[in-house]
C-alpha cells in the first residue's frame, strides 16, 4: 500500500516538463507580461459575449445621426442655411471569434502576428495629390 503523502512528491531524477509554446506574448491581450491580474469585462457588439477590455477588439465608430437618404430633404427645409448634422460617436468592442467573422480584423500569419504597429491608415487628404513645386 502506498503512503499518500508520497504520491504527490516528484523523483529527484525525473524529466523535467517541457513547457508548452506561446502563440502570442500576454495571451492576446494588451497588457504587458505580468502587469495585472483582471480586468472588467465588455459585451461584444455582435455576439454579447462578455470579453476581457483589454483582449477585446476596439473601434471608434462616427456615423450620422440621419441616414444618407434623408439628408438632402433635411438641408432643403432646414431654417438655417450652414447647419451641420450631429453626429453619433460611439466606441464599439467585438470578441476576437465575432470580429474575425465581421471581417473587422484578419487572421494573419506567424510572422505578421509579431507586427505590433497599426496598418497604415488611408485618408481622403491622402488620396490629394500633392502639386509639383
Amino acid at each position: 500500500m502506498t503512503n499518500p503523502k508520497t504520491i504527490d512528491r516528484v523523483h529527484p531524477r525525473a524529466e523535467p516538463t517541457l513547457k508548452m509554446p506561446k502563440k502570442r506574448r500576454a495571451n492576446g491581450r494588451n497588457k504587458p507580461a505580468g502587469a495585472r491580474g483582471h480586468v472588467k469585462r465588455v459585451f461584444c457588439e455582435s455576439s454579447g459575449a462578455l470579453v476581457p477590455k483589454d483582449k477585446a477588439v476596439k473601434r471608434f465608430m462616427v456615423r450620422n445621426i440621419v441616414e444618407s437618404a434623408a439628408i438632402r430633404d433635411l438641408q432643403e427645409s432646414c431654417a438655417y442655411e450652414s447647419y451641420t448634422l450631429p453626429k453619433l460617436y460611439r466606441k464599439v468592442f467585438y470578441s476576437i471569434s465575432a470580429a474575425i467573422h465581421s471581417k473587422i480584423v484578419r487572421v494573419r500569419s506567424r510572422e505578421a502576428r509579431r507586427i505590433r504597429e497599426p496598418p497604415r491608415r488611408f485618408r481622403a487628404s491622402d488620396r490629394k495629390e500633392k502639386p509639383k513645386a
